[in-house]
């Protein structure tokens, strides 16, 4: 059975500096020696949570999405994380998944967070994007998005495919600024998604305080579809390289077929 390598970056961010993000970022990903096939990067990774979109949002012909294509290029890696983007006179937080050739999906967050405004400048995406790696498939989210299982859940149709069958997704990586007064809700749900969708889930965090005076703990984290948390890092920088296992993964779902049992919905 096929496995799957992912490493994790938990930093600190320079607040609305580019430049700063995309250079300590890049030495990060250079300084990673084990052979990885995604490298994740928080949400917001060139300039923290910020609202101040129409002075630092960029188009996808612009310098962040370029050093994406170079850095995947120039490591052989799946790089991903989410950023300021403007498109049709409107702005979204992105995420980005990019490719080592040069070509990328993209993932727009659906759920803003109005408690912080974000939906007064950000517009929201609807649709999920979810990647094929090596014949995983990979539902990619956004921070925020994580209080709404519904979002996330595996679609009835293809979830009842049979015990060990095809499922809609085999991982799920959430990206965050999740500050760290309510880290008890983002370790409590990323392990309830887990669960409930018999999947590995991951999360990615940052660390550190913004200009804002939020302080976030990281609390980055990798879960296993029965919700056992085989990484977990708080309040400080970290790079983590871990293989997720689909013979593990299938050998779940064969043995509790909970999906067959799922309800019927339709999200629209």
């Amino acid at each position: 059975m096929s496995t799957l390598t992912i490493t994790t970056i938990q930093s600190n961010l320079f607040w609305e500096d580019k430049m700063a993000n995309l250079q300590m970022l890049q030495k990060k990903i250079d300084s990673i020696e084990e052979k990885t096939e995604i490298v994740i990067l928080p949400e917001m990774f060139t300039t923290g949570f910020s609202m101040n979109a129409a002075q630092l949002a960029e188009t996808m012909d612009g310098e962040t999405v370029d050093w994406m294509k170079m850095v995947s290029n120039k490591n052989g890696i799946v790089l991903t994380g989410s950023v300021m983007i403007e498109e049709a006179e409107k702005y979204y937080n992105r995420l980005i998944w990019m490719l080592p050739n040069g070509q990328y999906g993209y993932y727009d967050k659906r759920h803003l967070f109005a408690y912080g405004e974000e939906d007064q400048h950000y517009s929201a995406g609807n649709k999920r994007l979810i990647a094929s790696v090596k014949g995983w498939k990979i539902n990619l989210q956004v921070c925020y998005d994580l209080r709404f299982p519904v979002w996330a859940r595996q679609s009835p149709l293809s979830s009842r495919r049979g015990a060990g069958g095809e499922v809609e997704y085999d991982v799920l990586i959430y990206v965050a600024n999740w500050p760290e007064r309510r880290s008890h809700a983002w370790k409590t749900l990323l392990c309830a998604r887990a669960i409930e969708n018999q999947c590995y889930v991951i999360g990615v965090n940052r660390v550190g305080d913004d200009a804002k005076n939020i302080h976030y703990s990281g609390n980055s984290l990798v879960i296993d579809p029965l919700g056992q948390v085989l990484y977990h890092m708080a309040d400080e920088e970290d790079i983590n390289t871990i293989t997720l296992s689909k013979e593990k993964l299938e050998e779940v779902r064969t043995k509790f077929p909970f999906l067959n049992d799922a309800d019927d919905f339709t999200m629209l």
